[in-house]
């Protein structure tokens, strides 16, 4: 069934997501968005794991991470300095009370993480959650679409360090979504095309760096 308009903003209320995660368990999620850790792994290898070893202990910033299994899959593998935001208060409750030691849970909005102080992560990764700010034409996004992927954008760069990188997975097409990610200048921006097959769905992983200027 084809989403309306106002289906689509309601993505981008907690309200929302707090109806969804009332019937998760806290273990299976009800939304790994756009490939879970296993099809990541070969990218996240990449980008992460050759750069930022467990043992270099980075700070990896989960933004809006809902009940998805990304942050304990990489707790597995030795990543102990964990942090998930996430605007839904029933999810953080649910996922906190799980009490994991390295992997902290705290309720806020990825457009104003006043909970998260400056420079101070390493990894910034996002799986859908930018896509739930975004609705209307792609070729002439609303105005709210723009100014809530600017207020987050700037977040993300104000608590990213100098040499941080910012990663975000999502089924948009690059030339739709690379102006939300660059309205004022702040990234160095790379794009992967993420396919395991010739038949499989296309995705797209942007990595995100700070840009001299900003």
């Amino acid at each position: 069934m084809t989403r309306t308009k106002e289906d689509q903003k309601e993505l981008a209320f907690a309200v929302y997501w707090d109806g969804r995660y009332t019937v998760s368990d806290g273990e299976q999620p009800t939304h790994e968005w756009f490939k879970n850790y296993s099809a990541l792994q070969p990218f996240l290898t990449k980008v992460i794991f050759q750069d930022r070893a467990p043992e270099k202990n980075p700070r990896i910033l989960h933004l809006g991470s809902g009940d998805s299994t990304v942050p304990y899959d990489l707790h597995k593998v030795g990543y102990k300095n964990q942090v998930c935001i996430d605007f839904s208060p029933v999810v953080v409750s649910l996922m906190g009370a799980r009490m994991i030691p390295g992997i902290d849970w705290i309720l806020g909005d990825v457009r104003d993480m006043q909970e998260i102080p400056t420079h101070s992560v390493d990894v910034a990764f996002d799986k859908g959650t930018m896509d739930a700010m975004i609705y209307g034409s792609p070729w002439s996004p609303p105005d709210d679409v723009k100014e809530n992927a600017r207020l987050y954008v700037r977040e993300v760069s104000r608590v990213l360090a100098d040499d941080g990188v910012f990663i975000w997975i999502t089924f948009r097409q690059p030339i739709h979504v690379k102006p939300l990610l660059i309205q004022e200048d702040l990234w160095s921006v790379e794009v992967e095309t993420l396919q395991e097959n010739q038949y499989s769905f296309e995705y797209y992983a942007f990595i995100l760096r700070k840009s001299k200027t900003s």
